[in-house]
C-alpha cells in the first residue's frame, strides 16, 4: 500500500471514530488500519533497502537504521525486513496486507512457510492459508504452516525423532536449596508426563488460587508419594524408601535446632526436618552418635489408612487452616511425633501443603485440645539454651 492510500485509510478511520461508533466497530476499524500501516512500513523498508537510503544517514544496514532511528528491537526490525521479501514473492499476501485484512504476524507466518517449504507448494496453498489468516490468529496460521511442512516432508519427522534418541536423559543434581532437574524426554514419554502433571496440577476448586508452579510441584510430590506407597521393585525383600537420618539426643533435647541428613541430598534444616518427620513417605533413622542405630521404622508414626479417612471425613476433606479451602493432602501430628505425640486420631489434623509448611515454619500454632489453628502474631523467640556438645 502506497503512502497516499495509507493516508486515505487514516482519514476514513478518523471520520468513523468521530462518529462515536460502537466500541466493537471502532476496534475492528483500528486493527484494520494498524495492519495497513504495518504493510506500508514493510514496503517503505523494502524501498529504503533497494535505494540504499539508510547508508546516506550513516547506517551500515537497514536493520541498524531501524534500531537507531525507530528504536525497534532487533527481532522486530528483522521481521519487517523479512516481510518485505515475503510480500514481493507472494502478491496475494501483499494485497491482503495492504487491505488490512491480515497482520504483520500473519505475513511472518507466510515467510516461515517460504523458508521451510518449496515456494511452489506455498503458492498452491496460498488461497486456503489466506482464508485461515483472515479468520484466525497468527498462532493458528503458524501451526497450519508447520503441519503443511510435516505433510510435505514426513521423513524430517523421523529424522528429528532419531536425533532426539541421543538426547534421552534425566538427571537430578542436589544443590544448596533443593534439586536441579535437567534432561530430555522422548515425545511419547514427555506427552505422558505432561498429561499426568497437567491433570494432577489442575485447580482443585474455584478458590484454589495457588500459583501454577506450586500446583505442579505439589502434583509431582503426590505422584512420587503414591508410587512409593504402592511399592517399588524389592531389593532382597525390602521395598526401597527415602532415608532420613537424625540424632536422637539432639532431636529430644533441641528439636528446634536439630538438623537431619536426607539420603541423596544432604543436610536439611530444623523446620524442614520436622515437616518431613511429621508426614512423608520416609524411613527416619534415629541414631545416637554417627553409627549406632537405635531404631529404624515408621509403623507407629504414620497414620493408618482408616485414620486418614477418618480425618478427611471429620474435616469434609478440607484443610483445617484458617480460611483455607484446599484439599487435605498431609495428615499432621498436632503434638509432633518427634516430641512424643501419639499417632492417635485425637492428635491428627488434615492440612494442605501450603498450610502444612506454614505450621512447620512457625507461622501457625495448633491448640492440642481443640485443633484450632491460629496465626502467630509475634516472631518465634530465639532459643537461649545453648546446644549441648555431642559426646565424642
Amino acid at each position: 500500500m502506497m503512502t497516499q492510500e495509507v493516508a486515505q485509510e487514516l482519514r476514513e478511520t478518523a471520520a468513523l471514530l468521530d462518529a462515536f461508533p460502537p466500541s466493537t466497530e471502532a476496534l475492528r476499524a483500528l486493527q484494520r488500519t494498524v495492519n495497513a500501516v504495518q504493510a506500508a512500513q514493510v514496503w517503505l523498508v523494502r524501498e529504503m533497502s533497494e535505494r540504499g537510503e539508510h547508508e546516506a544517514e550513516g547506517c551500515s544496514s537497514v536493520k541498524n537504521w531501524l534500531r537507531d532511528q525507530l528504536h525497534l528491537d532487533a527481532a522486530d526490525a528483522h521481521r519487517l525486513i523479512r516481510a518485505g521479501r515475503t510480500v514481493t514473492d507472494l502478491p496475494d499476501v501483499a494485497a491482503a496486507a495492504d487491505a488490512g485484512t491480515i497482520s504483520l504476524e500473519h505475513v511472518d507466518s507466510f515467510g516461515y512457510a517460504l523458508k521451510h517449504i518449496k515456494a511452489g507448494i506455498v503458492i498452491d496453498a496460498q488461497d486456503w492459508m489466506l482464508q485461515l489468516a483472515s479468520a484466525a490468529e497468527p498462532q493458528q496460521l503458524r501451526a497450519a504452516t508447520r503441519e503443511l511442512r510435516n505433510i510435505t516432508y514426513p521423513d524430517d519427522l523421523d529424522d528429528r525423532w532419531q536425533r532426539g534418541m541421543n538426547k534421552h536423559d534425566v538427571h537430578l543434581s542436589p544443590v544448596g536449596d533443593g534439586f536441579h532437574l535437567t534432561g530430555f524426554l522422548p515425545a511419547s514419554t514427555g506427552a505422558k508426563f505432561a498429561t499426568v502433571l497437567d491433570t494432577l496440577s489442575a485447580p482443585t476448586c474455584a478458590e484454589d488460587d495457588r500459583p501454577t508452579s506450586e500446583r505442579r510441584i505439589t502434583a509431582l510430590d503426590q505422584l512420587l508419594s503414591d508410587v512409593l506407597a504402592s511399592g517399588l521393585p524389592r531389593d532382597r525383600g525390602v521395598r526401597p524408601h527415602v532415608d532420613l537420618t537424625v540424632d536422637l539426643t539432639d532431636l529430644a533435647d533441641n528439636p528446634d535446632t536439630t538438623t537431619g541428613h536426607l539420603a541423596g541430598f544432604g543436610a536439611i534444616g530444623p523446620a524442614q526436618l520436622q515437616q518431613m518427620l511429621c508426614e512423608s513417605d520416609l524411613t527416619p533413622i534415629l541414631t545416637s552418635g554417627k553409627h549406632a542405630v537405635l531404631d529404624v521404622g515408621r509403623a507407629v508414626r504414620l497414620c493408618t489408612t482408616a485414620q486418614r479417612r477418618a480425618v478427611r471425613h471429620r474435616q469434609d476433606d478440607l484443610c483445617a487452616g484458617p480460611g483455607c479451602r484446599g484439599p487435605v493432602v498431609h495428615i499432621h501430628h498436632v503434638v509432633y511425633w518427634s516430641n512424643g505425640g501419639p499417632t492417635d486420631l485425637a492428635n491428627l489434623i488434615g492440612l494442605c501443603p501450603r498450610c502444612h509448611s506454614l505450621v512447620h515454619a512457625g507461622h501457625f500454632t495448633i491448640d492440642p485440645g481443640t485443633h484450632q489453628i491460629n496465626r502467630r502474631l509475634t516472631p518465634r523467640p530465639a532459643r537461649t539454651r545453648p546446644r549441648q556438645p555431642r559426646a565424642g
